[in-house]
């Protein structure tokens, strides 16, 4: 069965484990989720759950509205209004988190991409951070997806095969292990993967 909920990134920890070992662990905080619309193949095309959370200020309505693709809608006894809450997960459950990463701005070759720089002397000035040549004489044009400065981060990213670790239902937290995407606050999917 498929599982799935809406977080906001809190903070990362650590926790140890029943071996004594110290984990890292990303907490994130689950506010209501409720089930919006059911979309069906025969109405919408394919099936899907839409799940909203958080509230607008002034409209009443979600803050923030998401889609969760299924395969069976019958393996889902979810209807429109249905509440979700942490206790859809297990610890030991394997999960995939997606959320927007930080955004770094315009940035060049070398935080970017990881560019060596050029050497520092025998004749070079100034051009330390520079990417260096960015093709040759034939085809004379750059060709497309060459590795350059540009806007790096604020993009949407999918970690797969993290493990939740703990959960705790009175303050509707989950720890996930490992490293979670984006700016603590900002919205995270976690769905449920086969391990």
């Amino acid at each position: 069965m498929s599982k799935f909920i809406l977080a906001k990134k809190l903070s990362m920890t650590q926790i140890f484990e029943e071996d004594g070992r110290v984990a890292p662990v990303t907490l994130v905080g689950v506010e209501p989720n409720v089930v919006t619309r059911i979309k069906t193949v025969g109405k919408d095309g394919y099936q899907s759950v839409q799940v909203g959370t958080g509230s607008k200020k002034n409209s009443g309505g979600f803050k923030y509205l998401r889609e969760f693709k299924i395969t069976e809608l019958n393996e889902q006894p979810l209807k429109e209004g249905d509440k979700l809450d942490v206790s859809v997960f297990e610890s030991g459950d394997m999960v995939r988190v997606s959320g927007v990463t930080k955004g770094k701005g315009f940035a060049g070759a070398v935080k970017r991409h990881g560019f060596s720089g050029m050497p520092s002397s025998h004749g070079h000035k100034s051009v330390k951070r520079h990417i260096g040549s960015i093709g040759q004489r034939f085809p004379q044009h750059t060709l497309k997806g060459k590795r350059m400065a540009g806007h790096m981060g604020n993009v949407n990213f999918t970690v797969r095969g993290l493990m939740i670790a703990r959960i705790d239902n009175d303050n509707q937290i989950i720890a996930i292990r490992g490293a979670v995407p984006g700016n603590a606050g900002g919205l995270v999917k976690i769905e449920s993967i086969s391990k």
